[in-house]
């Protein structure tokens, strides 16, 4: 089994480049959705709430999505914090998910999309890492106009490592500079190149 790593930088296409490659056969799973699950354990809303100092849920018990983003990207002691919170247990959680994967298909293309997988490190246990990119100014764009303000997409770009500092941790790069035929001309020729590494693999 082949156990590939997809990252990016906010912005850049990374769930368009999985979905694209699960429909072409690949296993994947997300980080962030994985998140989401995490957040309604209890004990890590409490531990949580002690590092970002505010209620996570609402009065209906939803999680308070842009209340926390605006305080962990004005105050980079506290994201750190939350970081450390919940990497171990998600990283957890897809080690887990390699297995199950493994334990039945030998030749499978297993793809864990994770944001922060260079930031942290986790980047070493892929057999490979994906990075899909996009200039800053792009990825500016690409925010302005799912409504953030000038500020607010910056504030979120610096939170990250810099997408051309990520470019030397990457075994294959996708470019989303252009339009989507482009994109799905680049995956797929990606796809058939991690087919035959896995089975190269499976068989060694």
């Amino acid at each position: 089994m082949l156990k590939v790593g997809l990252t990016g930088g906010i912005a850049t296409g990374k769930s368009t480049v999985k979905d694209i490659l699960k429909n072409l056969g690949a296993y994947v799973i997300d980080a962030d959705e994985i998140v989401k699950e995490l957040w309604k354990d209890k004990q890590i809303q409490k531990q949580a709430e002690e590092i970002l100092g505010i209620k996570v849920l609402d009065e209906k018990g939803n999680l308070k999505v842009k209340e926390i983003a605006s305080v962990i990207f004005k105050n980079k002691e506290k994201k750190k914090k939350l970081e450390k919170l919940f990497h171990p247990e998600v990283f957890k959680y897809i080690q887990k998910w390699f297995r199950q994967i493994e334990e039945k298909d030998k030749t499978a293309i297993a793809i864990a999309e994770v944001p922060l997988m260079i930031e942290t490190g986790s980047y070493k246990n892929y057999d490979l890492v994906i990075l899909v990119y996009a200039p800053k100014d792009m990825q500016i764009k690409r925010l302005l106009k799912k409504g953030y303000s000038l500020e607010e997409a910056q504030q979120r770009i610096n939170s990250q490592m810099d997408i051309e500092e990520k470019r030397k941790y990457a075994d294959i790069i996708i470019e989303n500079t252009t339009d989507l035929e482009y994109l799905k001309k680049q995956v797929e020729k990606v796809f058939k190149e991690l087919k035959e590494k896995s089975i190269e693999k499976a068989n060694n």
